[in-house]
């Protein structure tokens, strides 16, 4: 039997690779790869990228936790919104029952439109930073706390369902919520966060019977050397060339997955 697949591990490679330049997470490169290009089911993409995503963002965690660039407070408002709703997502996935053109084919337009989302969002980045610094500075404590919840109870069913909209999407997010905060600790917080949320979502996808670990063990083959390569090579490569096209990609993905 073999364990681990040389073509899924160099697609590992790929993605990591590109998360370690773009700072985009794995999610909205690796669902939509496994889905258009290995032909796997939606639904077994999902489930297996959570896991994938929850031991790859822990590295990163422990990362941003040493540098001190970790919100914990920003953290705690979005779990309390995020980690029930992702429950509660994974209730509904159970009541669906086994992947079918019913369940598979509202599952492809999700991921469609998150995609499209995060691309938008990585192209009008530069923007929402220099709008949300100029606005939203006179946003009271208390609605900030409840839009955080807010954005949490959105990020945790999206990602259950998709495994897409804990990194550009959550991140941008932040930004606008939080102006004052500096964005190497909305990065942290963000990354932070994803880890019980897609670690709770990917046990449940378990639960479910739509991960496989045997996709899952060769992704993180390739990955791991992948997204150590990108870090290095990142101060290299211009983040203003690498972002747009990045985002064109995924738009145009989006609309093949939506099409």
């Amino acid at each position: 039997m073999t364990f681990i697949n040389p073509l899924y591990s160099l697609a590992g490679f790929a993605v990591g690779v590109l998360v370690g330049l773009t700072g985009v997470g794995g999610g909205s490169l690796m669902t939509p790869l496994l889905v258009l290009m290995f032909n796997f089911h939606p639904v077994a993409a999902v489930g297996t990228d959570l896991l994938y995503a929850s031991m790859t963002k822990s590295v990163g965690t422990l990362v941003h936790g040493w540098r001190g660039s970790v919100d914990w407070r920003i953290i705690g408002w979005m779990a309390l919104g995020s980690l029930p709703a992702a429950i509660l997502s994974l209730l509904l996935l159970a009541q669906l029952g086994p992947p079918s053109a019913g369940v598979i084919d509202p599952i492809k337009v999700a991921l469609g439109v998150m995609l499209f989302l995060t691309g938008l969002a990585l192209l009008a980045k530069n923007w929402i930073i220099s709008w949300s610094r100029h606005h939203g500075q006179d946003r009271s404590p208390l609605l900030t706390r409840n839009l955080t919840v807010l954005l949490g109870i959105v990020v945790g069913a999206a990602v259950t369902v998709t495994s897409i909209g804990a990194g550009a999407i959550g991140a941008t997010a932040l930004i606008i919520l939080y102006p004052r905060v500096p964005l190497a600790r909305i990065v942290g917080s963000d990354v932070a966060h994803a880890v019980p949320l897609t670690l709770i979502a990917g046990i449940g996808h378990w639960w479910l019977g739509s991960v496989d670990f045997t996709l899952l063990g060769s992704l993180l083959v390739g990955s791991v050397p992948g997204i150590i390569l990108g870090s290095m090579l990142a101060s290299r490569v211009p983040e203003a060339v690498l972002r747009p096209i990045l985002a064109c990609i995924l738009i145009v993905v989006s609309l093949n997955l939506l099409l």
